[in-house]
């Protein structure tokens, strides 16, 4: 790694922290510093339209970012699917994109749409399609799955053991837990993940999780990487991330 390379775990609608998390990283490597975002960008916080209206700007003004896909993203890019809304099957059964538990509801609110009482989903999908910009689909549909560099694999919820990194299943990238987090084998790179908030970064000789439950307002985490060596990034600068047995 020939210099540092940032990463945001998931913001969910915190804008106010991804601002105040692009400023550290600006201090710390410049304009120009190539940022991975593990993706979940929308839902529970409260402002998931500047949130993505921030991404969409900076890779507009040719900002080194690359933003990948988390499953609360999937679940507003295919309520906006041009077809019909689509539900995600891969939800437990009895749940939603508008559960209280989910969030969708607080990031339709970003765009100034409200649920009403009663409502059919293809009502509100035509709402929706109004009032959200085009840049905003076109950003949601274009968000990759994964990214690998510099010895990094980057995937939101992490990496199915054993299987090659191009051949990994989209939900698997955006939706494992509990195969991945409990396998202790050299996946080949170090795998960078979100999508299980955790008290603070968890970093282990095989992986990193991120999500520090910025969605339930708890601090977001900014990670550095350098040479072998991963830090936390805020306003007092670098600290080490120790490793975990």
């Amino acid at each position: 790694m020939t210099r540092a390379l940032y990463a945001f775990g998931d913001i969910h609608g915190q804008l106010g922290m991804l601002q105040e998390g692009l400023a550290w990283v600006e201090a710390d490597g410049g304009a120009d510093a190539r940022i991975v975002f593990v993706g979940d960008y929308v839902d529970r916080g409260p402002d998931s339209r500047g949130v993505i209206e921030t991404l969409v700007s900076g890779q507009s003004a040719g900002r080194n970012w690359t933003c990948l896909k988390g499953n609360h993203d999937r679940f507003f890019e295919w309520f906006l699917d041009p077809a019909g809304p689509r539900n995600d099957p891969h939800l437990l059964v009895g749940y939603h994109w508008f559960d209280k538990a989910i969030g969708g509801t607080e990031t339709i609110a970003s765009y100034d749409v409200y649920l009403p009482e009663r409502i059919r989903q293809t009502e509100l999908a035509e709402l929706l399609h109004k009032v959200v910009p085009e840049s905003h689909k076109t950003f949601l549909r274009g968000l990759k799955t994964s990214h690998e560099e510099d010895g990094l694999f980057f995937a939101h919820a992490g990496v199915r053991p054993g299987v090659p990194f191009d051949q990994q299943d989209e939900n698997d990238l955006l939706w494992i837990r509990q195969e991945f987090h409990a396998d202790k084998r050299d996946h080949g790179a170090l795998i960078v993940h979100g999508h299980t908030p955790v008290d603070e970064p968890e970093l282990f000789s095989n992986r990193i999780n991120l999500d520090t439950g910025a969605g339930y307002g708890h601090p977001l985490t900014v990670a550095v990487f350098e040479g072998d060596e991963v830090f936390r990034l805020s306003s007092k600068g670098r600290a080490r991330i120790p490793i975990r047995s």
